[in-house]
């Protein structure tokens, strides 16, 4: 039996044996799609921002706008990210204000804060004491914390107070005369003669040769000559000028006129001249040395600008040298001139200067 059939009858493309299985699973997802836009909440398709032709979301080239605006410090809003670029003004830059516009905090108050005029006139207890010529000041810290001193008639512990020139100074209720003035002082010791103001050996000392009225000063040498040398000798009660004149960075020039028995090598000379090794292992400065005979012996002249112990006498041992004779003739700005042996004369007012100058220190008051 022949059957007839009605309605057209649809032929596969040729080339493409799924077609029919592609068109149902293109139709199938487009179904799937469709529903899960209809499943989507109101606000998240409300929020969904559609794509231009040639800027995207991301901006421009392609790149998040999401990173912070590094010159804002925030982030692009929604529409901004949409656009690619932002539309806010650049941010303007934030004036830095002046210390005028900060008024200056008032200094917070200190505890005894001392008057500045006062602080500068006045100076340490214990240092008062000693300028009277009372005693040292290691003395004077040991009756002050005795409870021995007192100022104005109140009982003072601190050796540190200021003490004011108007304000009176008692030890043991003994009020103390002013404080002295610094005196300076240039001997010409001679031999023989130790440089302390005691000798436990019953020794003559610098102070003996010294007149009545400087023997109470609590004078002390600057330095020292040993027993059987003699020449220039300052003596000084001023603490902070003797400390300056025998700490190294300071040091004085010192020219010295050396007595030597026979002829002295040239080769020893030149020794002296470039620095020596001594025998104790101690390393000598270079020394300006000028040689002169003086009948059958020869006149050294030094000048020392190191300050080692009996150093001419040792480096002479250490060449064969033997010393006749070993005078100081100047330190520094002072010379000894004619100034008899065993005898003090005061410094002058210019030569006190320009020895403070020289060890930086201010012309003494």
């Amino acid at each position: 039996m022949s059957a007839s059939f009605q309605g057209e009858i649809t032929v596969p493309p040729k080339h493409s044996g799924n077609a029919g299985s592609s068109a149902r699973s293109r139709s199938k997802n487009s179904s799937s799609t469709s529903s899960h836009k209809k499943e989507q909440p109101a606000d998240a398709r409300k929020n969904h921002a559609p794509r231009s032709d040639s800027w995207s979301a991301n901006g421009p080239n392609g790149r998040s706008d999401s990173r912070t605006d590094s010159r804002s410090g925030t982030q692009p809003n929604a529409r901004e990210a949409r656009d690619g670029f932002s539309q806010r003004k650049p941010a303007q830059p934030q004036a830095v204000k002046s210390d005028a516009d900060h008024p200056a905090r008032p200094a917070a108050p200190t505890k005894s804060q001392p008057d500045a005029d006062n602080a500068a006139d006045g100076i340490r207890l214990n240092k008062a004491i000693a300028a009277t010529g009372l005693c040292s000041r290691r003395k004077a810290d040991e009756l002050i914390l005795a409870g021995r001193v007192s100022v104005d008639g109140k009982p003072e512990p601190n050796p540190g107070r200021q003490v004011l020139p108007f304000e009176s100074i008692a030890v043991d209720d003994r009020i103390l005369s002013a404080p002295q003035s610094y005196t300076y002082l240039m001997l010409n010791k001679p031999v023989h003669v130790v440089c302390t103001v005691s000798d436990p050996e019953g020794r003559p000392t610098v102070l003996d040769c010294l007149a009545p009225e400087y023997k109470a000063l609590r004078l002390y040498s600057v330095g020292r000559l040993d027993y059987f040398s003699e020449g220039l000798l300052l003596l000084t009660n001023d603490g902070q000028l003797a400390q300056r004149l025998t700490h190294p960075r300071h040091h004085q020039p010192k020219t010295y006129e050396v007595l030597v028995r026979g002829t002295v090598p040239e080769g020893a000379l030149k020794i002296m001249r470039r620095g020596m090794h001594l025998a104790e292992g101690e390393d000598i400065m270079p020394v300006e040395v000028i040689a002169q005979q003086v009948g059958g012996n020869t006149q050294l002249q030094m000048v020392l600008r190191q300050g080692l112990n009996r150093q001419i006498r040792r480096m002479c041992r250490d060449l064969g040298l033997t010393i006749l004779r070993l005078c100081r003739v100047a330190q520094g700005s002072l010379r000894l001139g004619d100034l008899a042996s065993g005898k003090a004369r005061p410094l002058t007012d210019a030569e006190v200067a320009r020895l403070r100058e020289s060890a930086g220190l201010p012309a003494a008051r």
